[in-house]
């Protein structure tokens, strides 16, 4: 970003990005600008933001950050700190959004097993249908 170095004696917002020391922009508040985070690597990152008011004195807020430009990646079968042994089938999904022409529905999604919760719900209804049922035919002929 080309912007104009502020002078001694003047207000200043200064932009630095990890722990690079030299300031990647140089404004006069008030600052309104775009981050591109294309151009930085997926992980954590933090944005120093210093502002150096007229009479030299400076303020510092520190603002961390994650990008993810890359690919959505999901690992089924391992999760972080599990104790494995033996052979372990893994499932790999990563999906970017490189393409915005078209939408291919093929592996689309990540695959995953149905949640315990669907499997008690879908228990409960056969359950509530077979009382339901049988009271139903337990009745006498009236």
């Amino acid at each position: 970003m080309t912007t104009p170095d502020a002078d001694a004696g003047t207000q200043q917002v200064l932009l630095f990005l990890d722990d690079n020391p030299v300031p990647f922009a140089r404004y006069a508040p008030p600052v309104k600008f775009d981050l591109d985070t294309t151009k930085l690597v997926d992980g954590p990152h933090e944005l120093r933001v210093v502002a150096r008011s007229s009479n030299g004195q400076e303020g510092v807020q520190l603002i961390p950050f994650v990008v993810r430009n890359g690919p959505a990646i999901t690992v089924l079968g391992l999760s972080a700190h599990d104790t494995v042994s033996d052979t372990v089938p893994l499932t790999v999904s990563a999906y970017g959004s490189e393409r915005t022409d078209s939408f291919v529905i093929t592996a689309s999604e990540t695959p995953q097993g149905v949640p315990a919760w669907v499997w008690a719900s879908v228990l409960v209804f056969i359950g509530w249908g077979a009382y339901y049922l049988l009271t139903a035919l337990a009745q006498p002929a009236g």
